[in-house]
């Protein structure tokens, strides 16, 4: 996959007396779009055995279908989780017999790999808005990103609209689908099987990156401390290697890159090499093909919420052409709804996409929609690719107006927005909350119009973890004696249910312990009830993030102390819950 993602870089910020040149402070930075000419190679097309002549369905040259309807632009990156807007759209304009046309929106897909030019664009369309054009012929519509990357996207470009108008901002409306594989973190073996052996490891990437939000979750989940200064290393840390897209993260490990680093116990110059890289498909497929030897220690398959393709338009806009508006997303997610039932429509997307992108071709779009276990170089069986399409079910899920349901993207929005303010705050200072930059009254004026498909879902068999991802000791507290929490737990019980929602993919263990006080077996008893606590608190607080199966729960008692039980401050840190993320396969 070519898609260019967003990176908050260095620059600096505008002063008080420069406000008047505010769009030149972006909090993204320009990439080089590859597929128009750029320097890096590009892997082989997908091969798939056994295809015949036609199995993809030739789109080239279909006619448009309704000129006489206004344009409507979509700026977006080359990413398979679109494949529903690919196929409702059937070219790079509405096609005649398209979703598009047959509810009059005539749809034009404009590829864009720079973030800083999609936010350019949505500028560009509010200023001609404000002045009077009702349907702007120039700049964006829509933009379709990536949902834990959207805070700092839309804070950036909302901090330049509101000076036209707050009533120009934009916001997210909808999702096309998601990453469900393909963007991941890749590191040696012996990573996945003990986390902590990552403290000294240095990892290529796009800093502030999609892929380094991966990699920095899994940080967070097992309590590895990131260093964020490129240019130096701590080995109590994860370190990085500035990449200057995926594919150059990939090759730096391919080739066996090498810097010299500021060591910051000992202040004095030293050699470090690429261990690892966050990238994704097909930078993935080139670490498995160039070199091998690193399998994906956490992927999007993993953090399965984390990574919705959402599409963001101009409020007032979308307000004042409401039936547009809901025309577009409707056909989107029932051409979402047909992918996923009908293999013949998946090929006809991947088609359409190859056309749109103008990079690849059917068969590869095609292949690496789903996750495609291969032989890597060394002979290690490794997962590549992987996206999913969205229909209205899926959204309703999504944005957590179905019953049951908790918002995913308010959770993905405002998690990864904080873990970019946290490790560079002079970039990012401030994020508006998600329900500010969120409006979901044109999916459920969808939901109530008809039928919207189901959703799709995740089953678990109960038995717990079998490869772990993340093992973290979590603060909540409980009365003395008792399984019933403390006022105090509150906040770290909403930290937790983030971080599971977030993670929706993995199955979960819920591991209670308590101090040596009393006797063995009533701690035995009373470390069950508390774990129960709290896998009852969360099923009840978001049933559909937690399907039966998903959460078991482990009891220890005083089996398994981390401190002295002769002190109270021992036996504080031994009163403990330990939450276990993980697959229920070893692959």
């Amino acid at each position: 996959m070519r898609r260019l993602r967003l990176t908050t870089t260095a620059k600096v910020f505008v002063s008080a007396v420069a406000l008047s040149i505010v769009a030149a402070a972006t909090y993204f930075s320009p990439r080089v779009n590859h597929a128009h000419g750029g320097h890096s190679a590009v892997p082989p097309q997908a091969v798939l055995p056994g295809e015949k002549a036609g199995a993809f369905p030739s789109v080239e040259g279909r006619a448009p279908g309704c000129t006489d309807k206004p344009e409507v632009r979509m700026y977006h990156w080359a990413w398979n989780a679109q494949m529903g807007t690919m196929l409702a759209t059937g070219g790079p304009r509405a096609t005649q017999g398209s979703l598009m046309c047959s509810r009059g929106v005539n749809l034009s897909l404009v590829r864009e790999d720079n973030p800083d030019q999609m936010q350019a664009q949505l500028v560009t369309f509010a200023e001609a808005y404000k002045n009077g054009q009702d349907n702007p012929t120039q700049g964006a519509h829509f933009v379709a990103i990536m949902g834990d990357g959207s805070a700092q996207f839309l804070q950036g470009v909302n901090d330049r609209l509101v000076k036209i108008g707050p009533e120009y901002r934009v916001v997210v409306v909808g999702s096309a689908g998601y990453s469900r594989g393909e963007d991941k973190f890749m590191g040696p073996p012996a990573w996945r099987q003990d986390p902590q052996k990552a403290r000294g490891g240095v990892v290529a990437g796009v800093l502030r990156d999609g892929d380094w939000n991966i990699a920095l979750k899994w940080m967070g989940d097992n309590k590895i401390a990131n260093n964020p200064d490129d240019k130096t290393y701590d080995p109590d840390a994860v370190n990085w290697i500035a990449a200057s897209d995926y594919v150059d993260a990939a090759q730096k490990y391919v080739s066996g890159y090498c810097t010299d680093l500021t060591n910051v116990k000992t202040g004095k110059k030293e050699k470090h090499c690429v261990d690892a890289v966050v990238t994704w498909t097909p930078g993935d497929v080139t670490v498995a093909e160039g070199k091998g030897g690193l399998v994906s220690i956490v992927s999007t398959k993993e953090y399965r919420s984390q990574m919705p393709n959402v599409i963001i338009g101009n409020a007032k806009w979308m307000r004042e052409h409401r039936a547009l508006t809901t025309g577009m997303l409707s056909s989107i997610f029932d051409a979402g709804d047909r992918i996923k039932h009908d293999d013949g429509a998946l090929r006809e997307a991947a088609a359409v996409s190859a056309v749109v992108y103008k990079e690849k071709d059917a068969a590869y779009w095609y292949k690496y929609f789903n996750v495609q276990k291969e032989m890597d170089k060394q002979g290690t069986l490794v997962e590549l690719g992987g996206s999913s399409v969205n229909n209205l079910a899926d959204n309703a899920q999504l944005f957590g107006i179905a019953p049951g349901s908790v918002n995913a993207f308010g959770t993905t929005y405002t998690v990864f927005g904080n873990v970019v303010r946290s490790q560079y705050p002079e970039l990012v200072p401030t994020l508006d909350p998600a329900d500010k930059v969120t409006d979901t009254s044109y999916i459920k004026d969808l939901l109530a119009a008809g039928p919207a498909g189901t959703a799709e879902t995740v089953s678990f068999d109960g038995n717990g973890v079998k490869q772990v991802v993340s093992r973290r000791a979590w603060n909540i507290e409980f009365h003395s004696g008792s399984a019933s929490f403390s006022r105090e737990t509150q906040k770290e019980l909403d930290a937790l249910l983030a971080d599971l929602v977030v993670a929706s993919g993995t199955a979960v263990e819920v591991h209670g312990h308590t101090d040596a006080a009393g006797n063995a077996d009533g701690n035995m008893r009373l470390s069950e009830e508390r774990a129960f606590a709290v896998k009852h608190w969360l099923e009840t607080r978001a049933p559909s993030s937690f399907p039966e199966g998903r959460v078991k729960v482990v009891a220890h008692g005083q089996t398994e102390p981390v401190a002295s039980n002769a002190t109270a401050e021992g036996r504080a840190k031994n009163r403990r819950v330990v939450i276990v993320m993980g697959t229920q396969s070893s692959n």
